[in-house]
């Protein structure tokens, strides 16, 4: 937000990040901007000014900053202990509520992350197939190890199966332990698997990858190709489990994995992911069933900690609710269809890509369907809307709105209303 004037405490922790946090932040969003509180689908800075909120923490808040449920069942909690390094009531029967919720799971393991859940998923599934090579997804993202940060953003583009390093530090072995596979290509992916599928310990992507949806067929394809040659199958859902239905993407889109992994929603708002899936597959973490070459050591302190799992337990109590998700998937769409209109009326070339809780608009008129034609888009035009939208009280991430159970009818107008404005700033606008 340079030029727009902050208040004399917020610009001293503006300064007071930038001596000694690198980049002045938390490798998440700019330093420009410092959040104080957040109540529903609105936050406020330092300085004072509201925003509504399509950020939502990068996705946890899906009811919402505050909801009093949830906040209830934390602030009970607390004084009765945060981190046990032990089983506890509240994860024990959070792990029951995913069991009963998603098709995959017959078997839960808690972490702390997002990152850590993809790891360790990967890992498992090499642990079971006896395999050392994973299949993913161009643009794909599943988290920051060293075999997840392969190919999601790269920016010298190769030849497929070839991984690309998105970040330096990263072993050159690591590269040679990744295949890569174009997102709704159906032919490709399963032309690799074929060719492949003797060293593949595992194929892991996201069902709904970043903002693009699977093409007709190309998870089921998927799931029957990696199905024929027993090679397990995760969906990483630590975005979209619970976000696109009470079964996540795989009930949205009926197609069951072997593995899924959880993050965001899952955790209320604290810091808690899960692995789930098959029972035979999770046996790896069960020494007493799989021996000491099968076992697969993982601990955390934090994993399963009883703060958030009593947010998990009651954020999930709210999604079972009659009529929850149709209220999101509505103000999302009508989000989506606004947008959409706007761009036309304008002249302006794009398209609203995604599905209703989970969306962008994508600045060019060629077809959406992977990593490689998302790079087709006009990026400067993006970063110039979304900065006029901040400017007009619109929070959202670099690409992605998040929409919650707590934004209104009023909130869908007035951010209507701002991106119309936005667009009639762009040159070569239709007047």
């Amino acid at each position: 937000m340079d030029g727009v004037a902050r208040n004399t405490e917020e610009q001293a922790l503006v300064e007071a990040a930038h001596r000694v946090l690198p980049a002045g932040n938390f490798g998440n969003l700019p330093s420009d901007i410092v959040i104080r509180e957040g109540r529903g689908g609105h936050v406020w800075d330092v300085s004072g000014r509201e925003y509504i909120d399509y950020l939502l923490g990068s996705g946890p808040m899906f009811l919402g900053h505050a909801h009093p449920e949830v906040t209830e069942a934390v602030l009970a909690q607390i004084p009765r202990g945060t981190t046990f390094f032990a089983n506890n009531e509240h994860g024990i029967r959070l792990a029951e509520a995913i069991v009963a919720a998603l098709p995959c799971a017959e078997r839960v393991r808690f972490l702390s992350s997002g990152t850590e859940a993809d790891m360790y998923a990967m890992r498992v599934a090499r642990a079971f197939r006896k395999r050392d090579r994973i299949l993913k997804f161009e643009g794909g993202y599943h988290g920051m190890s060293d075999w997840g940060l392969m190919s999601l953003a790269p920016k010298r583009l190769a030849n497929f199966p070839q991984a690309v390093p998105d970040s330096p530090g990263i072993p050159r072995s690591a590269r040679e332990e990744v295949l890569v596979a174009p997102f709704n290509d159906l032919d490709a992916a399963r032309a690799l698997i074929e060719a492949h599928h003797d060293e593949l310990g595992g194929v892991i992507l996201e069902p709904f990858q970043r903002l693009i949806p699977p093409a007709p067929g190309f998870l089921e394809g998927i799931r029957e190709i990696t199905a024929r040659y027993g090679i397990p199958l995760i969906f990483d859902e630590v975005v979209t489990g619970f976000r696109f239905a009470y079964g996540g993407a795989q009930s949205h889109y009926g197609v069951t994995p072997d593995l899924c992994t959880l993050g965001k929603i899952v955790g209320g708002g604290f810091a808690l992911s899960a692995i789930a899936g098959r029972a035979d597959i999770m046996a790896h973490f069960d020494r007493g069933l799989v021996g000491d070459d099968g076992f697969l050591m993982q601990v955390g302190t934090l994993s399963g900690n009883p703060v958030a799992a009593v947010a998990g337990l009651a954020t999930l109590e709210v999604l079972r609710r009659p009529g929850t998700y149709e209220q999101v998937f509505a103000t999302g769409r009508a989000l989506m269809q606004g947008m959409q209109a706007a761009l036309r009326q304008a002249g302006v070339p794009g398209q609203v890509v995604g599905e209703p809780p989970l969306f962008d608009v994508v600045f060019t008129d060629e077809p959406v369907r992977d990593y490689r034609s998302t790079l087709r888009a006009d990026a400067a035009m993006q970063r110039h809307v979304n900065a006029q939208l901040r400017a007009a009280g619109i929070l959202k991430g670099e690409s992605k709105y998040y929409v919650s159970l707590a934004h209104t009818e009023a909130d869908v107008a007035h951010t209507l209303e701002a991106f119309e404005a936005a667009l009639a700033t762009l040159p070569g606008r239709r007047g």
